[in-house]
């Protein structure tokens, strides 16, 4: 898991794996809530699939290129490109089977 800043955001989005991006804020209690899942699905999939946290509050230019209508919000990029979005919180096994659905949706 990866923290990105505005400046590095690009940067680390660049990957041969998967990358999930987090887009969140430390005032957001879903956000939080959610945090522990990330750390346990990055270890999971380590070297299968990169995440990259990204604090709208620090970085909202680079936000903004996602159209953040609520945080939090995970966008998930293949390849150098937007292959899925989830809204909000969700248990742990919720998130495992979509980022599997998305990616085999991908590899179809």
């Amino acid at each position: 898991m990866v923290e990105a800043a505005a400046a590095t955001f690009d940067a680390e989005l660049q990957s041969s794996v998967p990358v999930l991006v987090d887009l969140w804020a430390p005032w957001c209690g879903p956000c939080r809530a959610m945090a522990p899942n990330l750390e346990k699905l990055a270890q999971q999939r380590a070297g299968r699939l990169k995440i990259v946290k990204l604090n709208v509050d620090q970085a909202p230019s680079s936000a903004a290129r996602f159209h953040v209508q609520g945080i939090p919000l995970l966008v998930l990029h293949r390849d150098g490109r937007e292959i899925g979005r989830l809204a909000g919180a969700v248990p742990l096994a919720q998130l495992q089977n979509w980022v599997d659905g998305q990616l085999s949706e991908v590899d179809r």
